[in-house]
Parts: structure tokens; C-alpha cells; sequence
């Protein structure tokens, strides 16, 4: 498996050039010209962007040594399951308030809080005590809900609200900020890598990596951002009143007011349209098997002896070439549509975890064919996330969209911590008999609900089969194709 991961990831990473250099030639970068000249974009731009990749950058600094970390505590599988049920417990209880905090501390304050929080989680991977590690994973699930709404929110309100910049140039941001991403998802393994295994320093030390990396992160928001909102004339949001002032309290009434009707406009807005309760539901099952492979792929894998850190710069590359494969796919050559390319991904996923059932019988492990379905599962994401954050953009009204995204990520927690607690029951209960009989039958769930995602998809196009909603613009006729961002 050494050698089997060193070329893995030397192929998928030529392989990303060149399909980078081929999507670069197909559909050249349609940015506005006049975002790309504008001083004042760019350096609103730069100031936003050093901060939300050094949040990433330490975000995917934990991904590779986290199960590693726990078995190296000697705990058990069905222990370390109930960890990870803590963390995805913990988003399903945050993800509601990750959108109503900004509104009542700020949406700079917040930022703050995701650093302390998230450097407060790295530091209780130092005990070995379990009690400490379930708060670390509780800090972990606040932090990840954090990172996921609070950066995009405090830069839209800027760049809208502030500096009445057009609204057109907003992708352009969050297109670099994915194209970057991939980036430090693919150096964050290797990094990993050379700390844990090449310098010997335990599969704690890129949590401790992270820290500096998230103080450096709240430095460049304490001051950069600062300094951003002073020169306006704004010594924090608008949002945020002192404790003391009268209507403080007003305020914060009207921020909960909000809140909840946000969350019922996104329920009734769920409930009213049968698409986007299709959509929902792809999302739920597609995503809930991956937080499970998450959890299973180095139980599966370590006792072969892979260096984890590659293994995962690995899956996070086969990943970035599904997004590159996208972007051919949907380019004016191929003229392919977002919804097929989601129907693919689909059973691309499908077709790993039924080879997964096989690779993992007990006593008969092939850790090789189980790592090349990783890799073919982690190709079928890199393809699902831009599809499907297309399909967000056309079903679902910009107005209600943050709130509907809130409802669908509610199932897709549960459905992975009913999972991760399905295995925990099967291992508790088999009290060390036939080992991996669990990684194979929850492998086999993961199909069928892979499955179910596809059935979903089908009936999502059956029902818009003529809406053209569901379409790229341009693929009929002599037109030009509008070039559709990718939204990782």
C-alpha cells in the first residue's frame, strides 16, 4: 500500500494539471473584466480571502489523523464512533444558530469566535481523557457551522451593503476561494504526512499545526478586518448594539424575529415545492454516506500500512479532478447537463460502495480495490457538489435559499449519526466476534441509500423534464453557452 499511495498520488495529480489546462482552454475565465481592474474589489477581495484560506487551510489540517489519533488513545471502534456522532450531534444543534449569532455579536465577532473555538478543539486532542475529546468534538461541530456561514455572510454584507459593489461580482470570490481549496485540501494531507510519519511527531501534531494557523486567522480578522470596517466609519456591524444602550434588547427580539421567520419561510418554501424536496433529499442521502466514509476509511485502510497523510492528499485530488471533470462536461464542447452529470456522480458512488461490500469481507480484506473505490467515490463528489449547488442556484429562490439549505442539512446529520450509531450497536454487540462484518454491512447500507439518492434523481427530472430551470442556458441553438461558475 506504501508504494500504491506514493503513485496514486503523483498520477492524480498530473492528471489535475492537465485537465485544469484543458478546462482553461475550453472555458476561459468569464470574470468580469471590470472586477479583475477595480483596486478597491481586489483589495476587499485579498483582505477576505487571507483570512477565510487560513480558516481552511486549518479546517483540512484535522482530516487526515483524526480516527488515527483516537485508536492511538487505544480507544475502541464503537468509542471512536460515538465521538464523531458527538460532532455531527453537535452541527445538527449549531447549524440553527450559526445564521442567528452573527446577527446578535456581529458578523466579525463570530469570525472571532470560530477561531477560539475551533484552536479550543485542536488543544483537547492533547488528553487522552474521553470526557475532554466528546467536548472537543462538541467545539468541533460549532466551529465547522461557524466556518460554513459566518465568513460568506460577513463578506456578502460588505461587498454588497458597504461597498455597493454588483452583486455579479460575488462568484468571482468564492470561485477563487474553491480553486484554492482544493489546494490546501490536497498540501494539508501531505503537510500532515511530514509531521506525523516523516518527522516522527504522532498523529496529534497537525492539530497542533492548526493553531497557529487559526491565531494567524483571527489576527488578519482582528485587524485587516478591522481596519476594513473602520475606514467606512463602522467600528463593528450595524447588527450588534451595546449591552447598555436602550433598544439593545429591541435588537436582539428583532434578530430572533428573524431568525424564525427564516427558518418557516424555508420549511414552507421545502414543503410547497416537490422539487426541492427531491433536491433535498438527494442531498441528504448523497452527503450522509460520505460523513460516513469519513469515519471508515482508515479503519479500513491503516492496517495496511498506508502513509494516511498521502492516502488523503489521494481523495481530496480525485476530488479536484470531478470538479475539473465538471467543468469539461458542462463546457461548450461537451454541452452536457448539470443533472446528468449529478445522475453519474450518483451511480459512480453507487458502483464504489458495492465494490466496497466485496474489498472488505472479513478475512479477506483487499485494501487496494478498497482504495481505488475510495478514490472512484471521492471522484463521484468532486462531480456531485457543483451539480447540485447549480441545481440550489435554479430551485430554490435566493431569498430563502440559506434557510432552506439549513432544513436540508438537518436530515443529512441525522441519517449519518443514525449510521455511525448503527455501527457502534453492531460492533458493541458482536463483542469481538467476526471482525469487520460492521464495515462491510454499513458499506452495504450506504449502497442501498445511494440507490434510493438515484431513484430521487430520477424522479427529479422526470418531474422538470421540461423546465428549463433545470438546464444550462445555450445548449440549444447557435448561441453561446453561458459560462456557469463552479460552486464547490
Amino acid at each position: 500500500m506504501l508504494v500504491t499511495a506514493y503513485l496514486a498520488i503523483i498520477f492524480l495529480l498530473a492528471l489535475c494539471v492537465v485537465l485544469e489546462l484543458t478546462a482553461r482552454r475550453l472555458t476561459p475565465p468569464q470574470s468580469a473584466p471590470t472586477a479583475v481592474a477595480n483596486p478597491a474589489f481586489r483589495r476587499f477581495q485579498s483582505i477576505f480571502l487571507r483570512a477565510y484560506l487560513l480558516a481552511l487551510w486549518a479546517d483540512w489540517l484535522q482530516g487526515p489523523y483524526l480516527y488515527k489519533l483516537y485508536r492511538h488513545y487505544s480507544f475502541l471502534e464503537s468509542q471512536i464512533a460515538i465521538l464523531y456522532v458527538c460532532g455531527l450531534a453537535s452541527c445538527v444543534l449549531f447549524a440553527p444558530f450559526s445564521g442567528w449569532l452573527p446577527q446578535v455579536l456581529g458578523r466579525r465577532q463570530t469570525c472571532l469566535l470560530f477561531c477560539v473555538s475551533y484552536s479550543a478543539c485542536c488543544l483537547t486532542k492533547l488528553s487522552r481523557d474521553y470526557f475532554v475529546l466528546i467536548v472537543g468534538r462538541i467545539l468541533g461541530g460549532l466551529s465547522t457551522s461557524l466556518l460554513t456561514t459566518t465568513f460568506e455572510s460577513w463578506y456578502v454584507h460588505r461587498h454588497v451593503e458597504v461597498h455597493d459593489f454588483p452583486k455579479e461580482w460575488i462568484p468571482s470570490t468564492f470561485t477563487k476561494a474553491a480553486t484554492w481549496n482544493h489546494g490546501l485540501a490536497v498540501g494539508a494531507g501531505l503537510v500532515a504526512n511530514l509531521l506525523a510519519e516523516w518527522l516522527h511527531l504522532g498523529p496529534v501534531a497537525p492539530f497542533l499545526l492548526a493553531v497557529p494557523c487559526l491565531a494567524c486567522c483571527g489576527w488578519v480578522v482582528l485587524t485587516d478586518w478591522g481596519k476594513e470596517e473602520a475606514e467606512e466609519g463602522l467600528e463593528g456591524e450595524k447588527q450588534k448594539l451595546p449591552l447598555g444602550t436602550p433598544n439593545a434588547g429591541l435588537a436582539r427580539l428583532s434578530a430572533r424575529a428573524r431568525f424564525s421567520r427564516s427558518c418557516h419561510d424555508g420549511l414552507r418554501c421545502l414543503l410547497s415545492d416537490r422539487r426541492v424536496m427531491l433536491l433535498g433529499g438527494v442531498q441528504a442521502l448523497f452527503e450522509s454516506v460520505l460523513y460516513i466514509f469519513v469515519f471508515l476509511w482508515t479503519p479500513v485502510l491503516d492496517p495496511h500500512g498506508p502513509p494516511l497523510g498521502i492516502v488523503f492528499s489521494c481523495l481530496m485530488a480525485a476530488s479536484m479532478a470531478g470538479s475539473l471533470l465538471y467543468r469539461l462536461a458542462t463546457s461548450t464542447r461537451y454541452r452536457l447537463q448539470p443533472g446528468h452529470v449529478l445522475c453519474l456522480a450518483v451511480l459512480m458512488a453507487f458502483f464504489s460502495l458495492f465494490m466496497l461490500t466485496f474489498s472488505t469481507t472479513p478475512g479477506q480484506p483487499r485494501p487496494r480495490e478498497s482504495f481505488l473505490a475510495f478514490l472512484l467515490l471521492e471522484l463521484a463528489s468532486g462531480l456531485y457538489f457543483p451539480a447540485v449547488s447549480f441545481l440550489h442556484g435554479r430551485v430554490i429562490p435566493e431569498e430563502k435559499r440559506q434557510s432552506v439549505l439549513a432544513w436540508f442539512r438537518l436530515p443529512l446529520h441525522l441519517l449519518a449519526c443514525f449510521g455511525l450509531l448503527a455501527l457502534h450497536g453492531e460492533t458493541a454487540g458482536t463483542g469481538g466476534g467476526e471482525e469487520g462484518s460492521g464495515t462491510r454491512h454499513m458499506f452495504g447500507g450506504c449502497a442501498v441509500m445511494m440507490l434510493a439518492a438515484f431513484m430521487a434523481v430520477v424522479s427529479l427530472f422526470t418531474l422538470g423534464r421540461n423546465d428549463t430551470d433545470l438546464r444550462l442556458e445555450g445548449t440549444r441553438g447557435e448561441g453561446e453557452m453561458e459560462n456557469i461558475l463552479n460552486y464547490d
